[in-house]
């Protein structure tokens, strides 16, 4: 299984699935049949995730072959990366907890055997350490999956969720801060409190087609607590009418696909694709994010007819640099929501400032309308965002 890092083949895989996005979706989104194989779900997350392609783009794809009802399914899973984008942005305070939290649970179990073997796949679990394996070689696992490792990591194996989130952060391609912080919350009952899931034989033999069927997993659990979080932000809006002078454009990890949201017009006299040092990538990750950085190099220096330069690191040097060759006091990115990159852009933005250049975001009209709608619950929020589509209001 692999995941050519390219906008042409994000766009042919949404093709090829737009077909099966309705009750044949539905029917088969549980089920893993593994590596390779056939399978009921897009597997476009990878570029997604990235923005190679967006979630406008995928769901008006779905809705003109099928309708609301029976693609409901899918795209309600399109809608939660949304959701859980918005959320996590009015509550940053979470990201905050959980690096903390990775930091000092990465100290205390340093030289842990059971993190170690959770790691590297010798926990003797039946389908953990062929998914830690999967993980590893491909950077993708189903979504079911991800569920039942997450439980079998928290309640069975008993490490701390915040360094099963971090193993997810460094090797799924798909992995944003927001959809794999929270949904390792929700697993361990912190995300809703008290509310936790567990993995059970059962479900796992019934939905890797008897594949798997692991003995001696956790058949109950308590939910992890935590202090009180505080009351969600309001959201600052981080759109521009308009770009009125010359300016570079920079590109990162978090949306590689600023054609769809700057006009070919923008008066962009530059651009830099600057991919995110800041974080540990596994192996499959790196090549994903390292090829997608090339042909979003080669797409939009020929989408806005300016020279286009790729860098391996946000460092605010090199972009300060950039922008004084390019002779322009602004430099323009897409908004980059709560993680490593939004903390990289908060550190650059001050350093720039210095020198008398202006780092500005854009925030995509998507983002704008729906994020402010998360602040409960997922149906709630649902409920909104598909009155929006209905009433075309996300264009």
């Amino acid at each position: 299984m692999t995941f050519p890092p390219t906008r042409d083949e994000a766009l042919r895989r949404l093709t090829a699935f737009v077909p099966q996005a309705g009750l044949a979706y539905a029917a088969g989104r549980n089920t893993d049949p593994g590596p390779g194989q056939p399978t009921a779900v897009s597997r476009l997350s990878p570029y997604l995730r990235h923005r190679l392609i967006t979630e406008k783009e995928i769901i008006a794809a779905v809705l003109a072959q099928h309708d609301a009802r029976a693609a409901e399914k899918y795209v309600q899973e399109v809608l939660w990366r949304t959701y859980w984008k918005g959320w996590l942005e009015t509550r940053p305070a979470v990201w905050a907890r959980f690096c903390t939290e990775r930091d000092r649970q990465a100290q205390a179990f340093a030289g842990s055997p059971t993190l170690h073997e959770a790691q590297t796949g010798q926990t003797g679990i039946e389908g953990f350490d062929d998914w830690v394996n999967e993980l590893a070689e491909t950077g993708y696992l189903h979504n079911h999956t991800r569920m039942w490792f997450a439980s079998i990591w928290i309640f069975t194996l008993k490490l701390p969720w915040s360094l099963g989130a971090n193993f997810f952060l460094r090797h799924l391609i798909d992995a944003d801060a927001a959809s794999n912080t929270l949904s390792w919350r929700w697993v361990a009952g912190l995300q809703t409190p008290g509310k936790i899931y567990l993995a059970s034989t059962d479900n796992i033999a019934r939905n890797t087609n008897r594949r798997f069927a692991p003995k001696g997993l956790a058949t109950e659990a308590t939910a992890l607590t935590e202090l009180p979080l505080p009351g969600p932000l309001d959201l600052v809006e981080h759109r521009v009418a308009s770009i009125s002078e010359p300016a570079m454009l920079l590109v990162t990890s978090e949306d590689m696909h600023p054609e769809s949201a700057f006009g070919a017009a923008s008066p962009f006299v530059a651009a830099v694709v600057a991919t995110d040092g800041q974080q540990l990538w596994g192996e499959a990750a790196r090549r994903f994010l390292e090829g997608a950085a090339l042909d979003t190099t080669t797409r939009i220096g020929a989408f806005f007819g300016c020279p286009t330069t790729r860098h391996d690191s946000l460092e605010p040097e090199r972009l300060l640099s950039a922008a004084r060759a390019a002779g322009v006091r602004q430099i323009v990115t897409p908004y980059a929501p709560v993680g490593p990159v939004a903390d990289a852009l908060a550190d650059i933005s001050s350093r720039l400032a210095v020198e008398g250049v202006t780092l500005v975001q854009v925030r995509r009209r998507w983002d704008d309308r729906l994020w402010p709608h998360a602040t409960k619950g997922f149906f709630p929020f649902k409920a909104r965002a598909m009155a929006s589509l209905a009433a075309g209001d996300l264009t």
